[in-house]
């Protein structure tokens, strides 16, 4: 069976989503379980941008196994160094160079000719190969360069030891028969031993259906990502591209992929708590509504069978799973266990601190389901990091007639910070006592809040994003209570911009 390789880009350009700002600990979390999904390349930054995008690169290449690791990078030696810098400790590292090809971004962004762009292409690709046999390289906005141009780029990339070729559009701008015509166009004019690759933006509406268009071309790799996050409208949703292939056998042929699609449902609950963005409730594949059925003619034909109405088993991409009930009169092993069944691996104070976490929340709740432990887990545990600020207490007050106020208690190491504050609201007011306590003043840019479970006693998960000293963060807090998941969104945002206080500002690059 030939095999389409899956790309994942959500640590890349996923994070480049506006709003998303992913620490190490988090882009870690996601990449080990991008590895248990089973996609074969995590694109996991772009190393020379910041700091911390290299460390992010790093910390994947040196714990991540199984996928590819692959790190951006532009065609100058300084960045091609450093993204190797990145991922060498990788089992399986690869370098991705990038470099505008399109009239359009020659002249106004690059302001190089056509034999500049051609020379650093072959500089760079070079430069990738002396440290690495695994090369990828990408003629930034391919869709509206000039094919023949673009495909002696392409060559001169082979030539100079690329071994993937990827074919940008950049910027949504390729319709499916066009860019199936381009994918054949390259395989067809560009000699060597490479796989042809694809990288669809969503600005039509057209990045899934592009990407297919691609491969039944002949490409065997698309670059997608979780919950089609990405620059501007997003990129390829990878779950849609994987249940496209799997489902339409019939259309693709003797094509697979390597996904285990059981883990696609909770992948993408875990990028959405993780960088705040909600998934629709009738997206494709994963969203809440999938597998719902509304209307009785409907439900009556999946009740007499199931693929009257529905082509992909729920099951088969994890939405049915069983349910996991605990409550207040389960163990620590009891849990421990539950959790290690979920691949959520804990152990010592990490351990402790999520099981803490739990018994607070099944005092409140009367079952608690496998997405409430997640919810918790990725709450407590999401960053990786030290929390300085820690919630002690929290009292609030309101009423129609009353101005909401609130006491708050933080503890800041072994030392106990107490202050109040007033609101138009006891969300507000929790807020403005915990901005008092912590000496971080801020102003909130975005408030979101949801559900993680039905009934009354759903869990509520909020997540802030905070702006204080011209730095920006996001925090999410997930309790029974939304006036405490709120606090505990509003203090997690000030412990992140606490910890980047001395860091260098991250410089955002596009990149194909």
């Amino acid at each position: 069976m030939d095999t389409v390789r899956i790309f994942d880009t959500t640590l890349r350009d996923g994070e480049q989503s506006p709003g998303i700002s992913l620490d190490v600990g988090e882009k870690l979390e996601i990449a080990e379980q991008l590895a248990r999904l089973g996609v074969d390349v995590i694109e996991a930054g772009f190393p020379i941008a910041s700091q911390g995008d290299f460390e992010a690169v790093e910390a994947i290449a040196r714990a991540v196994q199984g996928p590819v690791v692959a790190g951006l990078s532009r065609t100058g030696f300084k960045d091609v160094d450093r993204a190797w810098e990145a991922v060498r400790h990788a089992a399986r590292p690869r370098i991705h160079v990038f470099i505008a090809t399109s009239p359009i971004h020659m002249q106004k962004k690059l302001r190089m000719t056509e034999d500049q762009v051609k020379a650093e292409a072959a500089a760079g690709v070079a430069r990738a190969a002396s440290y690495t046999p695994d090369v990828e390289f990408s003629p930034e906005d391919g869709s509206r360069s000039d094919v023949d141009f673009m495909c002696e780029v392409l060559q001169i990339a082979v030539d100079n030891g690329a071994t993937t070729l990827n074919i940008p559009d950049t910027v949504g701008f390729g319709v499916p028969e066009e860019y199936g015509k381009l994918i054949r166009y390259v395989i067809d004019h560009v000699t060597g031993d490479y796989v042809v690759s694809t990288h669809c933006h969503d600005d039509l509406g057209l990045a899934v259906a592009n990407s297919l268009a691609g491969v039944a071309a002949g490409a065997r790799q698309v670059e997608c990502a979780i919950n089609g996050l990405g620059e501007r409208a997003g990129n390829a949703a990878l779950e849609e591209i994987v249940m496209a292939i799997r489902t339409r056998s019939d259309y693709f042929g003797d094509i697979g992929v390597n996904v285990r699609t059981e883990e696609l449902a909770r992948t993408s609950r875990m990028v959405s708590r993780l960088t705040g963005y909600s998934v629709q409730h009738n997206k494709a594949v994963v969203g809440r509504n999938a597998f719902a059925h509304e209307s009785g003619i409907h439900q009556h034909g999946v009740l007499a069978d199931r693929e009257t109405y529905e082509i992909i088993d729920a099951a088969a991409v994890g939405q049915e799973a069983a349910q996991i009930v605990l409550g207040k009169h389960s163990g620590r092993h009891a849990f421990a266990d539950t959790l290690e069944k979920m691949g959520l691996k804990l152990q010592g104070d990490a351990l402790n601190q999520a099981f803490v976490r739990f018994k607070e929340l099944a005092d409140r709740k009367v079952e608690i389901t496998e997405a409430d432990l997640e919810a918790i887990v990725a709450e407590e545990l999401g960053t990786g990091a030290v929390h300085r600020f820690e919630l002690v207490d929290l009292v609030v007050h309101g009423g129609t007639q009353t101005m909401p106020s609130a006491h708050v208690v933080l503890a800041d190491g072994p030392t106990k910070v107490e202050a109040d504050g007033t609101g138009n609201g006891m969300v507000d007011a929790a807020c403005a006592a915990i901005a008092a306590a912590c000496g971080v003043p801020g102003k909130v840019l975005d408030f979101k809040v949801s559900s993680v479970t039905s009934g009354r006693d759903a869990l509520g998960d909020v997540v802030i994003q905070l702006e204080a000293d011209g730095r920006k963060a996001s925090g999410r807090g997930v309790s029974t209570d939304i006036v405490e998941a709120s606090a505990r969104a509003y203090l997690s945002a000030v412990n992140k911009i606490v910890r980047s206080q001395d860091a260098e500002p991250r410089e955002r690059t596009v990149g194909p």
